[in-house]
């Protein structure tokens, strides 16, 4: 099991302890009053812990406090992993950014994208080029989510069982020619949606491994990494070690237990093998991911990715050069647009002042759906994680707070 404890005093990797301790006194408010039932906090620089905080319940039922070993649902923080792993198989020789989609799905040959009209009866014409393994990686391709209920095509979506989630009982490859079979929101390469263009990257990952996305993951990345608490679902012998899953109150403002499809999927192992939602694992887990990708690609001896892949990850891939306030479509998420790019896999900061955040530019990060967070800043070299379980994750400005406060401590 990885571990996670404190590796150093604040004051030796420059942070100032009482200022750091800001971080803390903010966040215990939110379980105080009732907000949120319980959170872990990490935060890192130069490689080593020098915060690691944990607050309220992992399961308010039961009674069950937040520990190091609490599982919790990464839901599109899974994204990054995919990504990566995508770029493990380019690195390879195996598949090249530039590839067409449907070389892998061949249900992808034949796009179309939407014009106008409802969603009952769209106008859609020919897609002007195939959708690429590249416009999966950053959003570019036309693709989008059920859950945002900004487009005619999300409806198209919904109406086929396609919101949070695909239909029970199908699988990775079935949903891919699902989705190929939908319109697209526009022409693939103009401009940023967020989507289910991960999934689609998972099961690239299992038609060119050959091998299920799980048990890629299991062999190639989790392994060599120790994030041995990671998988698509928690195990039998875990489930007490499984956070519980919430949503907000609109009576009290405090919260309400999913005990849904969605509260407990992550109770046995699923048919769908979400590369864009679907892991479940501990706050150490994803910390050692993240010290990977501090490092460019490696962690105590085991390398993933060359650094200057990681480099090119974490550089802006919009169209133009642009920000997500320019070529995005607008999501339910307290993420920033302007000043922020998307790389590879992960949001990129191009213009701090822009995005009127207390950061540097070139620091990537992305967040989940329960309001689970991360970030790397390169330059202060500095990681940062927020666990809890409280869906959507828009609810609360938790990743922009957690940003703050963290950098706010740093005086060296």
């Amino acid at each position: 099991m990885a571990q996670l404890k404190v590796e150093t005093e604040p004051d030796e990797v420059g942070f100032d302890a009482a200022r750091l301790a800001r971080v803390d006194e903010h966040f215990r408010r939110y379980v105080d009053d009732g907000r949120l039932a319980g959170w872990t906090i990490a935060v890192s620089r130069r490689g080593k812990v020098a915060h690691l905080s944990h607050h309220g319940l992992a399961d308010v039922e039961a009674g069950r406090a937040v520990a190091d070993d609490t599982i919790w649902r990464y839901y599109s923080m899974t994204k990054p992993i995919t990504s990566v792993a995508v770029m493990m198989l380019y690195e390879r020789g195996l598949l090249a950014l530039t590839d067409p989609v449907s070389r892998y799905i061949p249900s992808f040959a034949q796009q179309r994208v939407y014009v106008a009209g409802p969603a009952a009866n769209p106008a859609t014409v020919p897609a002007t080029e195939p959708v690429r393994v590249w416009h999966l990686l950053n959003h570019s391709s036309g693709l989008t989510y059920g859950f945002h209920h900004s487009h005619p095509v999300d409806e198209i979506y919904r109406s086929a069982g396609h919101e949070f989630g695909v239909p029970q009982g199908m699988d990775l490859a079935a949903a891919c020619d699902a989705w190929a079979a939908m319109p697209l929101v526009f022409q693939p390469g103009t401009e940023w949606n967020y989507s289910v263009a991960t999934d689609v990257l998972g099961r690239i990952v299992e038609v060119v491994s050959g091998r299920s996305l799980d048990a890629f993951f299991a062999d190639e990345v989790f392994a060599p990494l120790q994030m041995t608490d990671t998988a698509f679902w928690a195990a039998e012998d875990d489930l007490d070690r499984l956070a519980a899953l919430y949503i907000p109150d609109p009576g009290d403002g405090g919260r309400i237990r999913r005990h849904d499809r969605m509260g407990v999927g992550a109770t046995r192992k699923p048919v769908f093998l979400g590369g864009g939602g679907g892991l479940v694992g501990t706050a150490a887990d994803y910390h050692r991911f993240t010290q990977m990708l501090r490092r460019g690609g490696e962690l105590d001896g085991e390398r993933l990715l060359g650094p200057r892949t990681v480099a090119y990850m974490t550089r802006n891939h919009l169209p133009g050069g642009q920000d997500l306030k320019a070529v995005g479509r607008p999501i339910s998420a307290e993420s920033e647009t302007t000043g922020v790019g998307f790389g590879l896999g992960f949001s990129v900061v191009l213009d701090a002042a822009g995005s009127k955040s207390l950061t540097s530019p070139g620091e990537y990060a992305w967040g989940g759906l329960a309001s689970t967070a991360f970030y790397v800043d390169p330059v202060e070299d500095v990681t940062a994680l927020f666990f809890t379980q409280l869906m959507p994750s828009s609810t609360y400005p938790i990743r922009p707070q957690l940003r703050t406060l963290v950098q706010q401590a740093l005086v060296d």
